[in-house]
């Protein structure tokens, strides 16, 4: 047997070295494994001059499209729940097919943002519709005009000329 005691320190170096080459390694991996994820998850906003210019390279992934309802184009069939608009951006203009019942406030001219995906046949198919409006919210008061409350009445959805 030998008289020296034994050195664990050295050991300690390459034990230590492994340890911290499989931690890095596992944190490589845990982002890795994360941004592929969260790439295919992504939902890219674009507006309709945008899909235009990308040609078959807007054909697939989920887009958010953002626009106008072009006036003349807004088609609600109430019996197959489905709602066909025009969206615009005021240089090009998307065909877009909705299924569902819409939002009470869609109407033309309003901004909306539609979620879907664009077809080969030049359609954008739409998974969920969005409305934009002002959050201006006013309320008539009794020292309005007549034309001053018509005008406030207008914003509403369904005004028959009250």
């Amino acid at each position: 047997m030998s008289d020296k005691p034994s050195d664990s320190s050295s050991n300690a170096g390459p034990i230590f070295l492994v340890g911290a080459l499989a931690v890095a390694g596992t944190a490589l991996g845990v982002v890795f494994f994360a941004a592929d994820e969260m790439g295919e998850s992504i939902t890219y906003f674009w507006d309709p001059t945008q899909v235009v210019e990308a040609g078959s390279a807007a054909i697939g992934p989920d887009i958010r499209l953002g626009g106008m309802v072009q006036a003349g184009s807004l088609t609600w069939n109430e019996s197959d729940q489905v709602v066909t608009m025009t969206v615009t951006d005021n240089e090009n203009s998307l065909s877009v097919r909705c299924e569902g019942a819409p939002p009470q406030m869609l109407r033309e001219g309003i901004g909306v943002v539609v979620e879907g995906t664009m077809t080969e046949a030049g359609t954008f198919d739409c998974d969920r519709l969005l409305v934009k409006h002002s959050n201006e919210y006013k309320a008539a008061t009794e020292d309005m005009t007549a034309e001053e409350r018509k005008a406030l009445y207008k914003t509403v959805e369904g005004y028959e000329g009250l």
